[in-house]
């Protein structure tokens, strides 16, 4: 009985309880499992921390998970502190790039450093044993050619362990990635602090 005077209260639980029925019965159709591909892309900051972010949860559930870093491999970033120093047992962590393009200036060792990761992150993939693997910035590599982006999507479709996840991340990701990804969320960005003078933060950015 509605204590409001004028039953709005007994409209909204009405309401919820709709909603609820109607969650319950999706819950009830949705009862497969499958590794998936999981790309995050976009302009906007969030990216690699969302990706982090999934391999903390894998960790927290004692599920085996692997990074590979394609750009970030000379910073001292406080999620490979973090995973080196207290849950090396769960997660390797593997930093094969030597910064971004512009930083080194080398596109020869560019393509190298690409590839040695894509290798690792090949070997890293076909482990039965670990249930994701998170390719930090491999759409960089991607978008500037250093990798093939036909060979990424074959072998993803053709040779990934049915249970595992691959978490792909970077600005730019291509449309053939996107395509026979399972999930795809794009970052936009509103606002940066960058934009106003200020550089990137311990904690914030790295």
């Amino acid at each position: 009985m509605s204590t409001d005077g004028d039953g709005t209260a007994d409209r909204h639980k009405e309401k919820m309880q709709k909603i609820k029925a109607a969650r319950d019965r999706m819950k009830q159709e949705r009862q497969g499992e499958k590794g998936l591909i999981i790309v995050h892309t976009g302009p906007g900051k969030g990216k690699s921390s969302s990706g982090f972010g999934m391999i903390l949860r894998c960790i927290a559930h004692e599920m085996p998970c692997a990074v590979v870093q394609f750009i970030k491999g000379a910073w001292d970033t406080g999620e490979r502190r973090l995973l080196t120093t207290h849950f090396g047992a769960l997660c390797q962590f593997h930093a094969m790039g030597e910064g971004f393009t512009w930083e080194t200036q080398d596109k020869a060792r560019d393509i190298a450093a690409a590839r040695a990761g894509w290798e690792k992150a090949k070997a890293l993939i076909r482990d039965p044993g670990i249930r994701m693997v998170l390719l930090d910035e491999i759409n960089i590599a991607l978008r500037y050619d250093y990798l093939d982006v036909a060979e990424v999507v074959a072998f993803l479709r053709d040779e990934k362990p049915e249970m595992t996840h691959v978490v792909l991340t970077g600005r730019n990701a291509k449309p053939e990635l996107i395509e026979m990804a399972d999930l795809v969320t794009e970052m936009t960005l509103v606002k940066h602090p960058f934009r106003s003078g200020i550089k990137a933060q311990a904690g914030v950015e790295f």
